[in-house]
């Protein structure tokens, strides 16, 4: 790669001040700062999202439940060869491809538990504007939704058993957390359910 040509990485950001909740680019974050790779960032709010990937032309990786498509970041693009990558899984795998010589965020034969855990973790994951609002719900209607929110928390954590898969350990993990802080009040009761499993293993 053209080191003149640092790599662009496209973030979801709001503000001001300029907040970085989204946890994919989170992902893709981690991921970069652990490989040691040089980067820019592109800032993109999140109403401008769907028209940068469509300008980028970066097909979807996502779809939202009734199947139209889902236009969402990271992206992360070469500018000195051109190449794109739209989803932080891909991006993940693509970097330790393309830097060997480094450390690796997923180690051999465990690609697998990976994705599984990636699909587990976009299952339960907001998609929609409407569905962050959900986020925000009061009362009982909240209570009950935390509630599943803490259960399916539980399950997300008997995933987390490989001290030496970081990309799946720390960083997916880490960006869901990151997203928790920025969106819920409660979000260091759902870090303590992960927590806690990680001090009995």
């Amino acid at each position: 790669m053209d080191p003149s040509k640092p790599i662009l990485f496209y973030d979801i950001a709001s503000g001001p001040p300029v907040t970085t909740y989204s946890p994919n680019p989170w992902k893709t974050r981690y991921a970069r700062n652990f490989k040691g790779v040089h980067y820019t960032t592109e800032r993109i709010d999140h109403p401008q999202v769907t028209a940068v990937r469509k300008k980028l032309d970066c097909p979807p990786v996502r779809w939202h439940r009734d199947g139209t498509p889902f236009y969402t970041l990271p992206i992360i693009h070469y500018p000195s060869t051109g190449k794109m990558v739209g989803d932080s899984f891909e991006i993940a795998r693509y970097l330790d491809a393309e830097y060997p010589n480094g450390p690796r965020l997923i180690p051999p034969s465990t690609t697998a538990l990976h994705r599984a855990f990636n699909i587990h973790v976009d299952k339960i994951s907001p998609t929609s504007k409407a569905e962050f609002d959900d986020l925000t719900l009061r009362g009982d209607v909240r209570t009950k939704q935390l509630a599943e929110f803490k259960e399916a928390l539980g399950v997300l954590a008997t995933f987390y058993v490989d001290e030496e898969a970081p990309f799946l350990e720390d960083m997916i993990v880490g960006a869901w957390l990151q997203f928790l802080k920025a969106s819920l009040a409660e979000w260091k009761e759902s870090f303590e359910v992960l927590n806690q499993y990680a001090e009995v293993k």
